[in-house]
């Protein structure tokens, strides 16, 4: 990592924060670190519409990790019904419940090592869980529009998620790593799109080298 581009990443993320200065998630209506791994498990290849469409009355239905792990499958199924891999998802909440009961005395573990090993959690949802909730940096969580635009940026030459994150947390400073996730989603929600990016409304236009964007 040369000089040049820490203090590029460094523009870049001053950037980001005077223009997503409320950068929170999209998950709502969670009240705890379970209820918060609960939704960013139904959120992958689903909307965070869709998710907090469903987790309001889901919570007040399974309001705990024994009420998951002591629910039919067929009936959280029904309950989630609404995201895609709905059957996946809730095999994957039930046993994961039933994991963190028997190995953990129902705390959710606090270490990106011990979350990977339960069903149905990746690094991506670790990070989100560690740095949202606990305020634990070990890594930055990628999903598709960070992966997509610190690639456009030159933040990483990389499209694989762990090596993009290994990049990001090279140059990025560590207290920072959970809120460079929610700027990227932010901005490619509203700037930095898969499909025609809005390059001409962009503020980070003049230190972009769009790659792999077509230039007109």
């Amino acid at each position: 990592m040369t000089k040049g581009e820490k203090g590029k990443a460094t523009k870049i993320l001053a950037l980001l924060e005077s223009n997503y200065p409320e950068f929170r998630g999209g998950l709502q209506n969670f009240s705890s670190p379970f209820q918060l791994l609960v939704a960013t498990i139904l959120s992958a290849q689903s909307t965070d519409k869709q998710v907090n469409s469903i987790t309001k009355n889901l919570f007040n239905r399974y309001p705990e990790i024994e009420s998951f792990a002591s629910a039919k499958l067929e009936e959280i199924e029904e309950a989630i019904a609404k995201v895609g891999l709905y059957r996946n998802k809730a095999k994957f909440i039930k046993e994961m419940s039933i994991k963190i009961i028997e190995n953990y005395d129902s705390a959710v573990p606090t270490t990106i090592e011990e979350l990977t090993k339960l069903p149905g959690i990746g690094r991506k949802t670790a990070n989100v869980l560690l740095n949202d909730w606990f305020n634990i940096h070990e890594g930055i969580a990628v999903d598709t529009h960070v992966r997509r635009i610190s690639f456009r940026l030159g933040l990483t030459k990389n499209k694989n998620p762990i090596k993009i994150e290994q990049d990001l947390m090279k140059t990025i400073p560590i207290e920072k790593w959970g809120k460079i996730t929610h700027l990227l989603i932010s901005h490619g929600r509203f700037i930095c799109k898969a499909q025609k990016p809005k390059c001409d409304k962009c503020f980070l236009n003049l230190i972009c080298p769009r790659k792999g964007v077509e230039v007109d």
